[in-house]
């Protein structure tokens, strides 16, 4: 008699997270799962309860990754917003489907979207008001604010494929854009 494949939920969760990050969250379903884990639906359901514990278990991971991606990346531009900006557009270029899931998608987890790009507890963004001396919480707001909206314009063109500038390119638009924002 042939032994039985014992799927468990760290394999559905991987399986999951591969799934949605190469095909996208429409894609994501327990026959896609399934095919994907090679296996049928039934272990999915002994595994959770139903797709939106799975989905909301996603979601965390996809977060998760995120806040890795940025860490591996490292700080090494002293101007502030720069690093932040660099990493958050260069994720959307290279996790398309993980990106949208993160930063366009409703989810039920209770992170603002400050809260994710923060990275929780890895404050990005904290590290950046640390670049700044001299200006207010207030200022820091406003200019957070602005260079955000800006930062996230080119993640959006990115992500259309409608935006050909090289990384250095990027890089010198962002530090002008923080220049003309700050008055420095």
């Amino acid at each position: 008699m042939a032994r039985r494949q014992v799927v468990t939920r760290e394999m559905l969760l991987e399986g999951a997270f591969e799934l949605v990050r190469d095909k996208g969250m429409e894609k994501f379903s327990a026959r896609n799962l399934a095919v994907k884990c090679g296996c049928s639906t039934q272990p999915i359901f002994r595994a959770y309860e139903n797709m939106g514990e799975l989905e909301a278990e996603l979601y965390d991971k996809c977060a998760d990754f995120y806040s890795e991606f940025y860490k591996n990346a490292g700080s090494v531009n002293d101007t502030p917003f720069v690093d932040l900006g660099l990493v958050y557009i260069r994720f959307a270029s290279a996790y398309p489907n993980l990106f949208k899931i993160i930063f366009f998608d409703d989810n039920d987890s209770g992170k603002s979207l400050y809260d994710l790009i923060n990275g929780g507890e890895n404050n990005f963004v904290i590290n950046e008001y640390k670049k700044m001396h001299g200006v207010s919480q207030d200022e820091f707001s406003v200019l957070f604010m602005r260079m955000w909206i800006f930062i996230h314009g080119i993640a959006c063109m990115v992500l259309k494929d409608d935006f050909d500038m090289t990384e250095k390119e990027i890089e010198e638009l962002l530090v002008a854009t923080y220049m003309a924002f700050s008055g420095t």
